[in-house]
C-alpha cells in the first residue's frame, strides 16, 4: 500500500504543476526589458512611443532623457489613463537604475497596456540628457 500511494504522489505532482503554470501563463500580463542600445535603436525607427521616466520630480529636474514624460512609479495606477491613453501605444520605461522601471512596466502591462519596454536605468544611457 505504501508503495502504490508514493507512485500516486509521483505522478500526481508533474500533473499538478503543469495545471498551475499554465493557468499562470495565460492570465499574467507582461513588458519587455531590453537593452538602453536596443531601446534607442526601436525609438530611432518608431515615430510615435513614449519615452516615460517614473522617476520623482526633482530627480526629473535634475536630468533626464530628452523628450521624456515624468509620471512618478507611485502615481502609474492613478494617470496612466489619462495621460496615457493609446494602450497600444510603445512606451519605454526607465528610472536612475531599472528597480522603479520594473515595478511600473509590470503596472502598465497589468493595465492592459501592450507594448511596454523597461529599459533599465538612466544611469546606462550613454546618449546624452537634458536638465530643466
Amino acid at each position: 500500500m505504501r508503495k502504490l500511494n508514493v507512485l500516486f504522489i509521483f505522478l500526481a505532482i508533474p500533473l499538478l504543476c503543469s495545471c498551475a503554470s499554465s493557468n499562470a501563463t495565460q492570465n499574467s500580463a507582461t513588458y519587455q526589458k531590453i537593452s538602453v542600445e536596443k531601446a534607442h535603436k526601436m525609438m530611432s525607427e518608431t515615430k510615435d512611443y513614449i519615452l516615460l521616466d517614473v522617476r520623482t520630480l526633482a530627480e526629473y529636474n535634475e536630468k533626464h532623457i530628452k523628450g521624456a514624460f515624468l509620471i512618478p512609479v507611485d502615481l502609474i495606477r492613478s494617470q496612466a489613463d489619462k495621460d496615457l491613453p493609446d494602450k497600444n501605444q510603445p512606451i519605454f520605461v526607465y528610472c536612475r537604475t531599472g528597480v522603479r522601471a520594473a515595478s511600473a512596466s509590470q503596472e502598465l502591462a497589468n493595465m492592459g497596456y501592450t507594448k511596454v519596454y523597461n529599459i533599465g536605468g538612466i544611469v546606462e544611457w550613454p546618449y546624452g540628457t537634458v536638465s530643466k
